[in-house]
């Protein structure tokens, strides 16, 4: 069996089976390298004075695991100024926060090299290659400029954005040829690929694609739809065996009997914790009876907090935090407890099947795997209700959640309304409809189909017969 070598921005592996970071990526890539020979090849998350390519090896929890230091300068101008000050955004259809500057442009360039070079020795013939998100568009264009031929693919975890919106960036072109570089490049919606392939018919013409792959002179790019899960199965465990443990038992006590309302996303502009915040402000207000029935927790740890734009977001959530606690708060009720912190992961999944209702409202996001784990956490015979943005990924694939439009202030209040007046019975048939969605699309399921479509790159019928559910 051919190897699976794993390339990501941040190689963060869990450090113990069953307590793996918040984030979901780590957790399915290291899913994937459990079934298949390989290893994970990334940043450290450390800087150094000078970049010097120098390797460290190390086995976590059945993972293998390869990281290179990257110096200040790379850090600054790939990671903040280009990746995240620039494609981020843009992405993210937030053309307002965009800032390109061409330097960093370099910085992006520099580093994907650096990535291509120190990782080029270490691959095999037959290796597989499978590349992860807009931080590493460019690193096959980059390793087959060293002469690598193997197959590669690449997935991109955010939404791929329409080309209106691409073209607002000045290297956009470079982007379009650098995913081109690729033999599979995945997304997590059919919305996601139409978008890629509408911009490069715009750039290249009709005839570069056909149905859903792309041929530019000798290169023939296949696509495809690869919606990410979750471990159902996992975090329906871990989640009701933290139930029994203390810092779930300290939430679930200082609700003094309330019902819980939650929301955990990384603090960032394109969660729509801004607009939810007004929400559920407007909520309280629609329905007074509410008033000190139900307690909305909010956790959303800082990320990126040296890009300015993160900044302001967190002064704004903790005003508008303070706003609604100060009108609406009483001597042994407050309204909403903001945090800006993370948790164990098996302490978020405690939290999740704690909750009776989950608020999943991002402007825009690539898949929001929380709604997932929401759902995966719940106990079925008292599930609670989810509540999910139309524009988050997840809502393709889960209508039968309580489905938003994230801008609709008053829409939004009356989902919460109806998510805590909803009976038992038809909770119960949303929840079984949810979760048989996630059994079908697990996390196995998801890196299993990627990695054979990618094996089968060279069979015409493999490309023709991609899903795109």
């Amino acid at each position: 069996m051919s190897r699976l070598i794993v390339v990501s921005n941040r190689v963060n592996p869990p450090q113990r089976r069953g307590e793996a970071p918040a984030g979901g990526l780590a957790v399915a890539l290291a899913a994937a390298l459990r079934e298949y020979s390989g290893f994970w090849f990334g940043w450290s998350g450390q800087t150094t004075d000078t970049f010097t390519g120098e390797m460290t090896t190390r086995r976590v929890d059945d993972v293998t695991v390869v990281t290179v230091d990257l110096d200040e300068a790379d850090y600054q101008e790939y990671y903040n100024g280009y990746a995240n000050g620039a494609l981020w955004p843009l992405f993210h259809y937030r053309i307002d926060l965009t800032a390109y500057d061409r330097s960093f442009g370099a910085g992006y360039e520099r580093v994907n090299r650096r990535f291509a070079e120190t990782l080029a020795p270490l691959i095999e013939p037959g290796d597989l290659i499978w590349v992860h998100d807009y931080h590493l568009i460019p690193l096959a264009q980059k390793l087959r400029a060293l002469g690598q031929s193997q197959p590669m693919g690449f997935f991109l975890h955010v939404p791929f954005p329409h080309f209106e919106v691409l073209r607002a960036l000045p290297t956009f072109t470079e982007i379009l040829q650098a995913l081109l570089e690729y033999d599979l490049v995945g997304f997590q919606t059919e919305t996601d690929r139409h978008s890629f392939l509408g911009a490069v018919t715009t750039v290249w013409g009709s005839a570069a694609v056909a149905d859903t792959t792309v041929t530019l002179g000798e290169r023939r790019v296949r696509t495809g739809v690869f919606p990410i899960g979750v471990d159902v199965q996992a975090i329906a465990q871990s989640a009701a065996g933290a139930l029994a443990t203390l810092p779930v038992q300290r939430m679930v006590q200082g609700l003094v009997g309330r019902r819980l309302i939650i929301g955990v996303d990384r603090l960032d502009h394109s969660k729509g914790l801004l607009e939810r915040f007004r929400a559920y402000r407007h909520f309280l207000e629609s329905f007074p009876e509410q008033s000190g029935q139900v307690t909305y927790l909010q956790i959303a740890p800082l990320g990126r907090q040296s890009v300015e734009a993160y900044k302001r977001i967190r002064d704004s959530l903790e005003q508008s935090s303070g706003r609604t606690n100060g009108r609406f708060a009483d001597a042994d009720w407050t309204p909403i407890r903001y945090l800006n912190r993370n948790f164990p992961h098996a302490t978020l999944m405690g939290f999740l099947r704690a909750a009776q209702v989950c608020l999943v409202t991002p402007v825009r996001d690539g898949m929001n795997l929380v709604a997932k784990e929401f759902v995966a956490a719940q106990d079925f015979d008292d599930p609670g209700v989810l509540i999910l943005s139309n524009r988050a990924g997840a809502a393709c694939e889960l209508s039968d959640a309580l489905l938003i439009n994230p801008y609709d202030t008053n829409g939004i209040a009356r989902a919460i309304q109806a998510a805590l007046t909803m009976p038992l019975a038809e909770r119960r048939a949303r929840h079984a409809k949810l979760l048989a969605t996630l059994r079908e699309n697990d996390i196995h399921r998801w890196h299993t189909r990627f990695v054979e479509s990618l094996r089968a790159r060279s069979s015409p019928a493999a490309g023709d017969a991609l899903p795109s559910e």
